[in-house]
């Protein structure tokens, strides 16, 4: 493993999901110049995340499923007259 490639000044940063409130508290390089109070009442650097593991759609099941198959037939019968006949 090469030698000083990684940062030293990793320090404790909370990380607060704007979309539904949720923080956590971590160690990150990551610079900020806000700062909240934490449940243990010291002040860290605040980090304001858009989405996290609580809100993507993916982590809470809330996942939206394309409809792959009507878009493939809307392609189809758009371009239809520049594709060739499949059955030819």
């Amino acid at each position: 493993m090469k030698k000083d490639i990684h940062p030293k000044n990793y320090r404790f940063v909370v990380f607060k999901d704007m979309s539904n409130d949720y923080a956590f508290l971590t160690r990150s390089t990551a610079f900020s110049k806000e700062k909240i109070k934490w449940e243990d009442g010291e002040e860290y650097p605040l980090i304001k995340l858009e989405i996290s593991h609580t809100s993507h759609p993916f982590f809470t099941g809330k996942q939206k499923l394309v409809d792959s198959a009507g878009r493939v037939d809307k392609y189809r019968s758009k371009y239809k007259k520049h594709i060739k006949d499949e059955k030819s």
